[in-house]
């Protein structure tokens, strides 16, 4: 599957203004990151992610596969919460799970009509539903609408790189974290993209 549009003009331009962030790029010259197309795939995994680590996720999100593996809005309301908790999903991550199918089910959610709207006016949308806060909505805009310039300042993994890369080990905070990526936009997508795999080489697919 192709990357996005963006991607190589993103590598040349954050590679030409952040040597810390080039470095990374070149190590990591034959992967990108693969769009996804179906809405509530990215958005169940989000949901499965949350708050536990990419292998805790990876083990869940095998098991849900195994039970439904289309991972389809219907297949997930008609196994119910009592077998995602089974897949090691928390009893209230398996409502929330739920309750996105049901959004998707009913036509609650009108993902088709999201193309025209900013960043920010689709996060709004997205936090109408149980289960998605702000980071679930930013993965959304990288992995699924592939939005160029998302900044997801809650993710433990770009605040672990941007430590270790620019910090010297030392916590960032959200300021911090704004004022190391101002170089990155239009790109900060593409930038913690690549953070990330400095972490984990190999690419999670939500």
């Amino acid at each position: 599957m192709a990357a996005p549009w963006y991607w190589e003009q993103a590598k040349r331009a954050l590679a030409r203004r952040d040597p810390i962030l080039g470095k990374i790029i070149r190590q990591h010259p034959r992967i990108a990151l693969e769009p996804r197309g179906e809405p509530f795939f990215t958005l169940a995994r989000s949901i499965v992610g949350q708050q536990i680590s990419v292998k805790a996720a990876a083990r869940i999100w095998d098991r849900l596969v195994a039970l439904a593996p289309q991972v389809s809005p219907r297949q997930i309301l008609d196994a119910g919460c009592e077998k995602l908790v089974d897949c090691g999903l928390s009893g209230r991550k398996a409502e929330y799970v739920a309750d996105l199918a049901g959004h998707f089910v009913d036509g609650r959610l009108q993902v088709e009509q999201w193309s025209d709207l900013e960043d920010e006016a689709v996060v709004a949308e997205l936090v109408r539903v149980r289960g998605i806060g702000r980071w679930t909505a930013e993965m959304f805009l990288i992995f699924n609408m592939l939005r160029p310039d998302v900044l997801p300042l809650d993710d433990l993994g770009l605040q672990r790189a941007v430590c270790l890369h620019y910090l010297k080990g030392r916590s960032v905070s959200a300021r911090t974290l704004r004022r190391v990526s101002r170089t990155w936009a239009p790109w900060r997508s593409v930038a913690t993209w690549y953070l990330w795999r400095s972490l984990d080489p190999v690419p999670v697919e939500y």
